[in-house]
């Protein structure tokens, strides 16, 4: 009798299948159509041509600087981002809102103002760039300052993937390591880094495939040498000026080749450390 009388369970928003109808229409629209577009593009050249348009010297020249620099800034947060999270978990500090509310900046600022604010720091006559440039390091117009810029705005990433698995870390993991006689460095190597992994790597491959594409705040501080300082985005840019289609699209796909590739070897890690975790439970 309980039985018949149950209600049925609400739910906000109406069944499945319309949900996840209208979910993919909308992803469709606004991401699958466009890359479609891209590789139907890319086919319509032939590999021969598209080869060769997307291994000219300026083109691999151009992939050495975003790549190399993705890569770089993507190491540097590697270390700070986690960090920077550990301090916003597990300290109370005056103004921690304020420094947690400015992670944040990046993805709110627009990328021009990013780049012209950090070319007028590093540039030879900046409040930061006259004292680095006096001790040997010129940052603007070079590939330094290329990195720079990508630190900038691929920070948030390993900040917003660490942070919360590190607020559902308890303490009292560590604090029963340290009653077992482990040390700071053990506990962090044997106890938090483990957990940590899967989220680091995720802001990692996130920081890396923005960084790759990252276009407004880096022109400003490059310098934008052909072989030098040019990056692959402005190099799009520049062939579609000039309407040279295919070698936009040659060398959009290498792009979009490389941040796949990123994605899925982030999701194939995953899946690994789930199974390797799913085995030791056993």
């Amino acid at each position: 009798m309980g039985r018949l009388m149950r209600q049925p369970r609400r739910h906000a928003l109406p069944g499945f299948g319309l949900t996840l109808g209208v979910c993919l229409a909308w992803l469709g629209l606004l991401v699958l159509l466009p890359l479609a577009a891209l590789v139907l593009k890319a086919a319509a050249l032939g590999p021969a041509e598209l080869w060769q348009a997307a291994t000219t010297p300026r083109a691999l020249a151009a992939y050495r600087v975003s790549f190399g620099c993705a890569a770089l800034a993507g190491l540097v947060n590697l270390f700070f981002g986690p960090l920077l999270a550990w301090v916003l978990v597990r300290y109370r500090f005056p103004g921690r809102t304020l420094v947690d509310a400015l992670i944040d900046l990046p993805f709110a600022l627009p990328t021009a103002v990013a780049g012209i604010t950090l070319t007028a720091l590093y540039a030879s006559t900046g409040p930061l760039g006259r004292w680095l440039e006096a001790a040997g390091w010129k940052v603007a117009y070079t590939p330094s300052g290329i990195t720079v810029a990508l630190v900038f705005v691929s920070l948030p990433f390993l900040v917003r993937s660490v942070q919360p698995v590190l607020e559902t870390l308890e303490p009292d993991i560590e604090e029963a390591a340290a009653t077992l006689g482990a040390g700071r460095l053990t506990t962090l190597w044997r106890v938090v880094l483990p957990t940590l992994w899967p989220a680091i790597l995720s802001g990692f491959a996130l920081a890396f495939a923005r960084a790759i594409g990252e276009y407004g705040s880096v022109i400003f501080i490059a310098g934008n040498l052909p072989l030098v300082s040019e990056i692959a985005p402005l190099l799009i840019v520049s062939k579609l000026d000039q309407y040279d289609t295919v070698g936009a699209t040659a060398i959009a796909v290498v792009l979009l080749a490389a941040s796949f590739a990123a994605l899925l070897a982030l999701n194939l890690v995953q899946l690994w450390t789930v199974r390797r975790r799913s085995a030791e439970a056993r």
